[in-house]
C-alpha cells in the first residue's frame, strides 16, 4: 500500500463520528454559487430559441397625443365654426339657428392676432348687461389660451404679453360710435348683430378698420346673430339676400343692390371694394348641445315663427308676414334657359321717386309659372325704362303681352302723352292692370294658391329663379296690413310684389298653340309646321 493511501485512511479514521469533511462543504458551496450562473445560461438559451405562441387578437388603440390634449384649450367644431375661423373675406356673418356655437367662435377669432404687438381689436355688444356675459366667457377662455394675458377692468381690455390688445365694449345708441372716433382697429366684432336697429353703427365702424403698421394682420369685420330682432331686415339685405350661403360675394349697397366699387377718379375706379360672406349654422353643428336633446326640445316648444328662426335658422320668416308659406328650398329654382315654345309675358309697377319693379314670367307646359327675370331700378323715366326693358328681353323671342299699373294711363294734369303712352310709342307694349275694387285681396289670394304645394305633383304653381334676388327677398318679408289682414301693408316695400300680383292675375296659361315646331331642335320633328303633327 502506498504512503498516500495510508495517509487518507488515517485521516478518515481520526475524524469524529457524524463530522462532515471540508472537501464536501467546499464542493457544496461552490455548487450553490454556480447555480444562478447555470440558470442564467438556461434562460439565455430559451430566449435565443424562438418559440411560436398564439395569443387572442386585441384591438389596436388609436394614437393619443397626451401633450396635445393638455395644451388644446378650444377646438372648433367641424363645419361652420371652422369655416368662420378660417374665412378670409373682409366682412363675415356667422348666424342662423340658436346653439350653433357663435359666441365661442367670436371670442376665438381675434386670438390669431393677439400675439402681434400691433394688433388692436374691438368686440362690442348692444348693451353693458349683454357685454358682461361675453366678458365672463372670455375670462374662462383667454387666460388658458394665451398664458400671461392680462385683463383690465378699468379699461375693459385684454392685453397679451406681446402687446396685442382687445377692447370689449358696447354700442347702445348710434351716437355711441363717436366714442371710437379717431381709433384704428385691425379686427372689429359685433355679437348679435340684429339687435342694432339700423346699419349705421356697422357702416360707421367700417371707417375705423385700418392699420398703417401691421398690414400683414389683415382687416376684418365679424358678426354673429340669429334671425329676428329689430335689425333683421337690414342684416338680411346685407348678408343673406345678395349671395348663396357660405359663398363669397362682392359687397353690395343694401338700398340699391349694386356692387360697392371704388369711386370715380380712384386708381381702381369701378373695381369692387371688398367681399362678404354668410356662414349659416344650426344647433346640430354643435354636438355639445345637440347630443343631449334638451335644448332641441326647448326650441321645438316655441311658436312656429320663432321655432323656424331659432331652430331652423330661417331668415325668410317674420312675425306677421303675409306669406309665411314661402320657402326658398321649394319656391326658388336654379336659373335655366327658358324654351322658346313656352309662353312669356311681363308685368311692371312703375315709380320714379321710389322704385320700379319689372318681372318676366314664363308658363311651363304643366301650367307652372316661373319668374325668370327681374328689374329693380329708381330715378328712371318711363321712356328710358322702355329702352331698358326692350334691351333685356332682346333674346327672349315673342313676348305675348305686358301688364302695367293702370294709373299710368292717366294724364296727371297735363295734355301730353301719359307714361304708358310714352313706353308704347317706344315699342314696349303694355295693357292696363286690374285695379278694380277687391283686386288687391284677390291678387294676394291667387299668390297664396300658387305658392301652395300640390299634393299630386308635389310642386307649387309659382317658382322664382335664383337670379331674382330682390323678389326673393321681398315676398317673404312683406308684412300684413294691421288694419286689414286680408291685404299686405302698402307702406312696406311692395313694388315687386305689386308687379307679381299684376302678372299672376292675367290668368297665365300654357297652350298647345304656343308650340313652335320650327324652333324645336331635338326629339320629335313635326312634319307639318302649321299644325304641329
Amino acid at each position: 500500500m502506498s504512503e498516500d493511501v495510508k495517509k487518507q485512511l488515517q485521516l478518515s479514521v481520526s475524524l469524529p463520528h457524524g463530522s462532515k469533511k471540508r472537501l464536501r462543504k467546499s464542493k457544496s458551496s461552490k455548487r450553490k454559487v454556480s447555480e444562478p450562473t447555470q440558470i442564467a445560461v438556461e434562460i439565455s438559451a430559451t430566449v435565443d430559441t424562438p418559440v411560436k405562441q398564439t395569443a387572442p387578437a386585441k384591438p389596436k388603440a388609436e394614437p393619443f397625443d397626451v401633450e396635445e390634449a393638455m395644451t388644446v384649450v378650444f377646438k372648433p367644431n367641424p363645419g361652420p365654426q371652422t369655416d368662420f375661423l378660417s374665412a378670409s373675406e373682409r366682412e363675415v356673418l356667422y348666424g342662423g339657428a340658436a346653439g350653433g356655437g357663435k359666441s365661442y367662435a367670436m371670442l376665438a377669432d381675434p386670438l390669431h392676432g393677439l400675439g402681434d404687438p400691433n394688433f388692436s381689436g374691438l368686440l362690442v355688444r348692444h348693451t353693458t348687461e349683454e357685454l358682461r356675459e361675453l366678458i365672463q366667457k372670455s375670462q374662462e377662455l383667454y387666460p388658458r389660451a394665451v398664458p400671461g394675458i392680462k385683463w383690465s377692468e378699468r379699461k375693459s381690455q385684454w392685453t397679451s404679453p406681446q402687446g396685442g390688445r382687445l377692447w370689449m365694449s358696447y354700442l347702445d345708441k348710434d351716437t355711441d360710435v363717436t366714442r371710437y372716433q379717431g381709433q384704428a382697429f385691425n379686427w372689429i366684432g359685433f355679437d348679435e348683430l340684429t339687435q342694432w336697429t339700423s346699419p349705421y353703427a356697422w357702416n360707421y365702424m367700417r371707417s375705423r378698420l385700418r392699420s398703417a403698421h401691421a398690414s400683414n394682420l389683415g382687416l376684418y369685420m365679424r358678426a354673429t346673430t340669429n334671425p329676428g330682432g329689430n335689425g333683421h331686415a337690414w342684416v338680411k339685405k346685407m348678408f343673406i339676400d345678395p349671395g348663396a350661403s357660405n359663398k363669397s360675394f362682392w359687397a353690395t349697397d343694401i338700398e340699391s343692390g349694386e356692387t360697392i366699387t371704388y369711386p370715380k377718379g380712384h386708381s381702381k375706379e369701378g373695381s369692387p371694394l371688398f367681399k362678404r360672406r354668410f356662414i349659416p349654422a344650426s344647433l346640430f353643428d354643435n354636438p355639445y348641445l345637440s347630443d343631449a336633446g334638451d335644448y332641441e326640445a326647448m326650441l321645438l316648444s316655441l311658436p312656429e315663427h320663432q321655432r323656424k328662426q331659432l331652430l331652423e335658422g330661417n331668415w325668410d320668416v317674420n312675425e306677421g308676414a303675409a306669406f309665411p308659406e314661402f320657402d326658398r328650398n321649394i319656391h326658388v329654382v336654379e336659373h335655366f334657359e327658358i324654351p322658346d315654345s313656352w309662353a312669356k309675358f311681363r308685368a311692371c309697377d312703375y315709380g320714379y321717386g321710389s322704385y320700379t319693379g319689372v318681372l318676366w314670367f314664363a308658363v311651363a307646359p304643366d301650367e307652372q309659372v316661373i319668374v325668370y327675370r327681374e328689374m329693380y331700378v329708381s330715378k328712371v323715366t318711363a321712356s328710358d325704362l322702355a329702352d331698358l326693358i326692350l334691351q333685356a328681353e332682346r333674346g327672349d323671342g315673342t313676348m305675348r303681352y305686358g301688364v302695367l299699373d293702370s294709373s299710368l294711363w292717366h294724364n296727371r294734369g297735363d295734355t301730353g302723352p301719359s307714361l304708358a303712352e310714352q313706353m308704347n310709342q317706344k315699342g314696349c307694349r303694355w295693357r292696363p292692370s286690374d285695379r278694380s275694387r277687391g283686386s288687391r285681396v284677390a291678387g294676394k289670394n291667387e299668390i297664396h294658391r300658387r305658392l301652395k304645394v300640390d299634393d299630386f305633383t308635389e310642386k307649387p304653381q309659382l317658382v322664382f329663379m335664383d337670379n331674382c334676388k330682390h323678389t326673393i327677398a321681398q315676398i317673404p318679408s312683406i308684412p300684413l296690413d294691421k288694419r286689414n289682414p286680408e291685404d299686405v301693408d302698402t307702406h312696406a316695400e311692395d313694388h315687386l310684389y305689386d308687379a307679381l300680383r299684376y302678372g299672376i292675375m292675367t290668368r297665365p296659361r300654357s297652350s298647345i298653340w304656343d308650340y313652335n315646331p320650327a324652333k324645336q331642335r331635338t326629339g320629335f320633328q313635326a312634319s307639318d309646321p302649321n299644325f304641329g303633327y
